[in-house]
């Protein structure tokens, strides 16, 4: 296992599958049942062992700043009026001072202009990055894919099987090898279509990437919808840095999307022992 203590969360885009509820609100912000997707993002991070949080992001969405800091003197409110569940979980949703970073990203020119403009701030090591979009219900998948991530140099990137005709949605690895739970794989196609799909390995939005990632997206090479694409520059290094591809054994949901956004709400409060009640008596009612 290689040790990985960085995580770049890309937190840039606009929302525009979301709106208008993103037209005042950071997407990144919409509440799954009680936390906002961010959130169970980085607990996810936390839980595989990261330590630094790196959040690429725009100059107007201060909130995600707000979220993550200590707010010393709201503490002290919940302390005082004795709502020491609500501290608590305040508390546990702040990231310490150090290791809270943000980024800048001027213009929305894809993931991987995204990952690009971390670069000063994730160095010389290898790093994760996670979609927030893509909730994973279940073992951190960041926490999977570094028990499989035996070399530095090495890609290893979260996949799940996908119907054939969903492969233009995705990007998709080449593989050359499959055990069941670790694909390697000759190269990736970001967002092929079904009629030429190297496979219906699909990449989620978990990554662990060596620093020599930053090489090709130095160049800024647009690909697919005239973006610069994080899958090119995986692609690019390949011969140097072997790509792995890693099935993750939790629940994946579209939460960028309205019907991943509501199934994700459906799925996390059957799990909480308060909301599954209420959810069961609703559709019991409805049905």
């Amino acid at each position: 296992m290689t040790a990985v203590k960085t995580a770049v969360f890309p937190v840039a885009g606009m929302g525009t599958r979301t709106l208008p509820a993103t037209k005042a609100i950071p997407k990144e912000l919409l509440t799954i049942v009680d936390k906002p997707v961010l959130q169970l993002a980085v607990e996810e991070a936390r839980a595989g062992g990261i330590e630094r949080f790196v959040f690429v992001t725009s100059g107007i969405k201060t909130a995600i700043a707000t979220h993550f800091r200590r707010d010393i003197a709201l503490e002290k409110k919940l302390e005082a009026k004795n709502k020491m569940d609500i501290l608590d979980a305040v508390k546990g949703a702040a990231i310490p001072e150090g290791d809270l970073l943000f980024v800048e990203q001027h213009e929305a020119l894809g993931l991987g202009h995204a990952v690009w403009c971390a670069r000063h701030a994730v160095g010389n090591q290898p790093f994760a990055v996670l979609l927030p979009d893509d909730a994973i219900q279940g073992e951190s998948s960041i926490k999977e894919m570094l028990a499989h991530h035996t070399d530095p140099k090495q890609q290893s990137i979260a996949v799940m099987e996908v119907p054939l005709e969903d492969t233009k949605k995705y990007g998709v690895l080449d593989v050359e090898t499959d055990d069941g739970k670790v694909a390697t794989a000759k190269g990736m196609v970001e967002k092929p279509d079904p009629s030429v799909a190297p496979s219906r390995l699909a990449v989620v939005g978990r990554y662990i990437l060596p620093p020599e990632i930053f090489h090709p997206l130095n160049e800024k090479k647009l690909g697919a919808g005239n973006e610069i694409q994080l899958t090119d520059a995986i692609d690019a290094i390949k011969g140097e840095c072997p790509i792995r591809g890693i099935r993750f054994s939790g629940r994946r949901f579209d939460c960028g999307s309205k019907k991943g956004f509501v199934e994700a709400n459906v799925a996390y409060g059957m799990a909480d022992p308060e909301v599954r009640p209420v959810i069961e008596n609703l559709l019991k009612t409805l049905g």
